[in-house]
């Protein structure tokens, strides 16, 4: 259906802009619709991936053109979000990374490479791959989600047609039903938009279940400037409930770890912070529970 020419739009280049404009927003709204059936087997996934990525797995992105675009977008942004290591994020892209910013021609086709990445990747049972392709076909990304499969790894497909080899591929294929394009095959409209939203759902929800949200808080961001150390100090004051003078010295103690320094300012020691913080996994909340005001 993504290469599917919509009647809907048969006549979009004749319409006036704001007309067109219209039809195109209304094409996006349908996009996140097709995105709440699937969301049970997205629930599967992040359940799914948390026991190897407690044990140090790694998250492995593969695919081709628009789709391993959106998601390079995705992963990069973890590191400064939730503090994930950069070195725990993996991408998988047909063409190499001169492909996320010009077009490189057969890389999509290339299941040789796809394995040789895949092989070189060295990934386990701990890893988790999602391999995005809006046609569920894409040559490259269905040989590299096999490859993952045969390591042992957690695989799972994301596609916008149903029935496709990226889907029978995976462990966890995730279907999302876009439809035809308001461009017929221009599947960055609708079908990116689609994969971006799921991008963004599965490595939050992955992320907050792994501990690195608090109170709708990212409380292992990165505070690399002066506005994210501003954001940091209140983090620290408003969760341990303390002035920002003493949100601040508790950064300051703890090298700007919001986690730690949520500790320090009620009380503990950094050593008995970080402490208390490797006794629960990282989670905050219970490693409140452990420091007496």
């Amino acid at each position: 259906m993504t290469e599917f020419a919509d009647p809907r739009y048969r006549l979009l280049d004749s319409w006036d802009s704001q007309t067109a404009l219209a039809a195109i927003w209304e094409s996006q709204l349908a996009a996140l619709a097709c995105i709440q059936p699937a969301l049970p087997v997205l629930a599967e996934v992040v359940e799914a991936a948390l026991p190897g990525l407690r044990a140090g797995g790694r998250l492995v992105y593969a695919g081709a053109g628009t789709s391993i675009r959106i998601a390079v977008q995705d992963g990069t942004e973890l590191g400064p979000t939730f503090n994930w290591p950069e070195a725990r994020t993996l991408y998988l892209i047909a063409g190499g990374t001169t492909a996320l910013m010009v077009g490189v021609e057969g890389a999509e086709d290339n299941v040789q490479d796809a394995r040789a990445q895949v092989n070189a990747a060295a990934l386990t049972r701990h890893d988790v791959v999602i391999g995005l392709a809006a046609s569920g076909r894409t040559p490259f990304t269905v040989a590299a989600l096999e490859a993952a499969k045969a390591a042992g790894a957690l695989t799972v497909g994301i596609a916008c047609n149903p029935d496709t080899a990226l889907l029978q591929a995976a462990r966890y294929g995730v279907l999302l039903e876009t439809g035809a394009e308001v461009v017929a095959g221009s599947t960055r409209m609708k079908a990116g938009t689609a994969q971006k939203v799921v991008l963004n759902m599965l490595s939050t929800q992955i992320m907050v279940r792994l501990g690195h949200v608090h109170d709708g808080l990212m409380v292992d961001m990165r505070p690399q400037n002066q506005k994210l150390r501003a954001r940091a100090c209140d983090m620290v004051a408003r969760i341990a409930d303390v002035a920002h003078m003493q949100a601040e010295d508790a950064l300051t103690r703890t090298d700007w770890r919001i986690k730690p320094a949520v500790l320090v300012a009620r009380g503990a020691t950094p050593e008995r912070a970080m402490a208390a913080l490797e006794e629960t996994g990282g989670i905050l909340r219970h490693a409140l529970s452990r420091i007496t005001p």
